[in-house]
C-alpha cells in the first residue's frame, strides 16, 4: 500500500461515549468482522480482556487494520476511563489523526477535555463524531456548541442528523447535499441516497454555506472562488478541507448512531478524504544517541534509514512479549538486525505481526507509516526507539504521569510470593503508570496506580490471569513533599580507618520549583573546587535523597538544586564519598527549606437532578472541596469542584445514597497542592507510625 493511502487513526472519547461500538461497526463494514460485536454482550472484538468484557469498558488500547476505498486504515481503540489515560497518551503519540466521539446527549464531558488536550499536545488532527443521535435528549447543535465553547475548537458540521431520538433515520451529507437513509434490516449495510427533505433544505443550505465560509477563511484561493460565485463541487470542498483539518484549523463534525448502525460510512469516507497520511506530515525529529543535540530528521520515506517507536508492550498468552511499534521511516524485514539506542543492544527480528485486536497475522515486512507488533524483544520498554544500527537516532519518548494511589500486597504463601516476583516485572513493562516497590520499613510490596479502578484491575489480573493468591491492604494516597523557601545545606563525608580514607564535601542551595517541574540540577562550581568527575556522583546522591523527604519520608518533587561549593582530597576522595556527601547536603538543606506535604487534588464533575444539588454541594464542601462551577445542562445540574483525593474514597456509594442513585460523577487527577496544617500533621504522624 503506497504511503499516501495509509491512515493511522485513534478513536478517543469520554467513558461510555461509544468508542468501542463505533470501532466494531467500522470493522463490520470494512469486512474485518463478519458479525457485529456488542459491548453490552461482552462480545466486542476490541475488548478482548476478560475484565473488559465483564465490566463493559475498555482498559487497554487495541490495534487493528482494515481497508476502505482502497486505503489501509490502522485503528487504535483507546479507553475512556481516566485511570487508563496512559493508553490514550501513548496511542496519540504515534497516530496521525483521531476521531473524537461525543455523546449527543451529554456533549463534551470531563475526559473528553483531557483526551482533546492530549491530542493538542501532539498536534494530532481530529474529526468529531456526535454519537447516540437515537437517544432521548439528543441535541446535535448543543453538542457542537459544547465542542466550540469547552474545547476552544472550530467545529464545522459536515453532516446533519436526519431526525433524532426515536425518529433518527440517517444523516444529511452537506458536502454532496443529499440525504442518506439507512435500512435497519440490513444493520446499516444498505442505505438509500435521496434528496434532502423539504423541511431540512434551508437548514442544510445554511450549514453548507458555513462550511464554505470556514474554508474561505483558511484558503485564499478558495476564498477567491467563493467570492466570485464560481460553482464549487464536492471534490473542491474536500480538497480545501483536507489541509485545514491537517493544520488543525478546522474540526469537521459528523453525526449518527453507532449502536443503530447509522452514519458510520460517511465517517469512514471522512477518514480517507480528510485525515492525513504519513506522507502528509513533516519528518519526525530525533537526536543522536550520544554527543550532539543537533536535530536528526527522519522523513516518512521507505528509502530513509529505519526508525520506529515502541509505544506499547503486551504479554500475549501464546506469543509472549509483544512490542507494538510505529514505523516512522525506512523498511523493516524479518531477519533484519535493529538497534535499541537506550541499551545499545542489537536485536534480530524473527517475526513481524500485524495485529487484529488479540489475533495475529504474520507479515514479511513493514515500512514507514505502518503499525505492527514485534514478538520476543527483550529489555525493550515503552517509549524506546528502534533504529538502523548504521544510522542511529533517538526519537522523543512519552510523557508518563506519576501514580497517585497505592496499596500493600501480601502473598498468601511462599509459592505465591515467588509467583508475584515473576509476574510484577511483566505488568510493570506493560503499564508505565503502574509502579511496584518493596517498603524498606515493612518489607511489604507496595503497588501504585492512577486510581482505585486501575488497582482493582491489577488485583483482578494477578488473581485470575497469573494465579497469585494474596491479601491486599486498603488503597492509600500517594503524598509528596516539596519546599516553600530557598535554603543552603552542607554535606561532608569523612572516614579514616587505616589505609586509604573516604572524603567528599558538597555545599548546595535548594529552591522551590514550579509545579510539575520535577527535579532540576545546576552545576555552579567554579575554580575546580570539586573535580568534574565528582559532579555527577553529587547529583546521584541528591536524586537518591529525593526519594525520602524529611517530614514523613514521601518523595520530594518540584525542586531546583544548585551545587555551589565543596572540597576534595587528592587521595581520599572517591565517587561514593561524593554521592554520600550529596545526599547529606540535600537532607541538611531540606530541613531548613520550610518543607511541606503535598496531597493530590482531583477534579470532579457531578451531574445531578436539581433537587439534590444542595446536598451534593454540601457533601463536597465537607470533603474540603472547592466548588468551581455550577451550570445547567438540559434538565440536570453539573457541579465542578477540586477535592483532595484522600477525602474521596467511597464517594460513589455516598453519592448514590445522597441522590437515590440518580447522580453520576467523573473524577481525574488535577494537581498536587500543600495540605492544610492540621491535615499535614495527621499525615506525618500516620507515616511515622504514631
Amino acid at each position: 500500500m503506497s504511503l499516501d493511502r495509509i491512515r493511522n487513526i485513534g478513536i478517543m472519547a469520554h467513558i461510555d461515549a461509544g468508542k468501542t461500538t463505533l470501532t466494531e461497526r467500522i470493522l463490520y463494514y470494512t469486512g474485518v468482522s463478519h458479525r457485529m460485536g456488542e459491548v453490552h454482550e461482552g462480545s466486542a472484538v476490541m475488548d478482548f480482556m476478560v475484565q473488559e468484557q465483564e465490566r463493559g469498558i475498555t482498559i487497554t488500547s487495541a490495534a487493528t487494520t482494515c481497508f476502505w476505498n482502497n486505503h489501509q486504515v490502522n485503528i487504535i481503540d483507546t479507553p475512556g476511563h481516566v485511570d487508563f489515560t496512559i493508553e490514550v497518551e501513548r496511542s496519540l503519540r504515534v497516530l496521525d489523526g483521531a476521531i473524537a466521539v461525543f455523546s449527543a446527549v451529554e456533549g463534551v464531558e470531563p475526559q473528553s477535555e483531557t483526551v482533546w488536550k492530549q491530542a493538542e499536545r501532539y498536534g494530532v488532527p481530529r474529526i468529531a463524531f456526535v454519537n447516540k443521535m437515537d437517544r432521548r435528549g439528543a441535541d446535535f447543535n448543543a453538542a457542537v456548541a459544547s465542542i466550540r465553547d469547552r474545547l476552544g475548537a472550530n467545529p464545522v458540521p459536515f453532516t446533519l442528523p436526519l431526525g433524532s431520538e426515536s425518529s433518527h433515520q440517517g444523516v444529511v451529507d452537506l458536502v454532496r447535499m443529499v440525504a442518506i437513509v439507512y435500512d435497519d434490516e440490513s444493520r446499516g449495510e444498505r442505505y438509500e441516497v435521496l434528496p434532502i427533505p423539504d423541511d431540512l433544505v434551508d437548514e442544510a443550505t445554511s450549514a453548507r454555506t458555513r462550511i464554505l465560509e470556514s474554508l474561505a477563511e483558511t484558503d485564499d484561493r478558495f476564498l477567491d472562488r467563493y467570492l466570485s460565485g464560481e460553482a464549487i463541487s464536492p471534490d473542491d470542498v474536500l480538497a480545501a478541507a483536507r489541509p485545514a483539518v491537517i493544520g488543525n484549523r478546522l474540526v469537521p463534525v459528523f453525526c449518527g448512531s453507532a449502536f443503530r448502525n447509522k452514519g458510520v460510512q460517511p465517517l469512514l469516507d471522512a477518514v480517507v478524504h480528510l485525515l492525513p497520511s504519513p506522507a502528509d506530515l513533516p519528518a519526525v525529529v530525533g537526536r543522536a544517541p550520544e554527543g550532539s543535540d543537533d536535530p536528526i530528521h527522519r522523513p516518512p520515506d521507505t528509502a530513509a534509514p529505519f526508525s520506529g517507536l515502541v509505544f506499547k508492550i503486551w504479554n500475549d498468552t501464546f506469543v509472549g512479549s509483544l512490542s507494538f511499534v510505529r514505523v516512522y521511516s525506512g523498511l523493516l524485514h524479518t531477519g533484519d538486525t535493529i538497534l535499541v539506542p537506550r541499551t545499545g543492544r542489537r536485536v534480530r527480528i524473527g517475526r513481524i505481526l500485524r495485529m487484529h485486536a488479540n489475533k495475529r497475522e504474520d507479515v514479511k515486512s513493514i515500512c514507514a507509516g505502518d503499525i505492527a507488533a514485534l514478538p520476543g524483544l527483550k529489555s525493550v520498554l515503552t517509549g524506546d526507539t528502534l533504529c538502523d544500527p548504521r544510522d542511529p537516532v533517538v526519537l522523543e519518548t512519552l510523557d508518563i504521569p506519576e501514580p497517585v494511589i497505592h496499596l500493600a500486597v501480601e502473598p498468601a504463601s511462599r509459592e505465591d510470593e515467588e509467583r508475584l516476583a515473576l509476574v510484577l516485572p511483566r505488568l510493570l513493562v506493560e503499564d508505565p503508570t503502574f509502579h511496584a516497590e518493596t517498603s524498606a520499613e515493612s518489607g511489604q510490596v507496595i503497588l501504585s496506580g492512577m486510581g482505585e479502578l486501575h488497582l482493582e484491575i491489577i488485583k483482578d489480573r494477578l488473581a485470575r490471569e497469573f494465579g497469585v493468591n494474596a491479601r491486599f491492604g486498603r488503597p492509600e494516597v500517594a503524598y509528596r513533599e516539596t519546599f516553600r523557601s530557598a535554603a543552603q545545606g552542607e554535606g561532608k563525608y569523612k572516614r579514616q580507618s587505616g589505609g586509604r580514607g573516604q572524603y567528599g564535601h558538597a555545599v548546595i542551595r535548594v529552591e522551590p520549583g514550579d509545579p510539575g517541574s520535577g527535579f532540576v540540577f545546576e552545576d555552579a562550581i567554579t575554580g575546580g573546587v570539586i573535580p568534574r568527575e565528582y559532579i555527577r556522583p553529587v547529583q546521584a546522591g541528591i536524586e537518591d535523597a529525593l526519594g525520602r523527604g524529611v517530614l514523613a519520608g514521601f518523595p520530594v518533587v518540584d525542586v531546583k538544586v544548585v551545587l555551589i561549593d565543596g572540597s576534595y582530597h587528592e587521595v581520599d576522595s572517591s565517587e561514593i564519598a561524593f554521592t554520600i556527601a550529596g545526599s547529606m547536603a540535600f537532607q541538611d538543606a531540606a530541613r531548613r527549606a520550610d518543607p511541606v506535604v503535598l496531597e493530590p487534588v482531583m477534579r470532579i464533575e457531578v451531574t445531578t437532578p436539581e433537587e439534590y444539588m444542595g446536598a451534593v454541594v454540601a457533601d463536597l464542601t465537607s470533603r474540603r472541596g472547592n466548588v468551581q462551577k455550577m451550570e445547567t445542562r438540559g434538565n440536570v445540574r453539573v457541579i465542578g469542584a477540586g477535592v483532595p483525593l484522600a477525602a474521596m474514597f467511597g464517594y460513589a456509594t455516598d453519592l448514590r445514597s445522597l441522590t437515590q442513585g440518580r447522580a453520576t460523577f467523573h473524577m481525574h487527577f488535577d494537581h498536587y497542592a500543600p495540605a492544610p496544617a492540621g491535615v499535614s500533621q495527621e499525615i506525618i504522624d500516620r507515616a511515622r507510625g504514631r
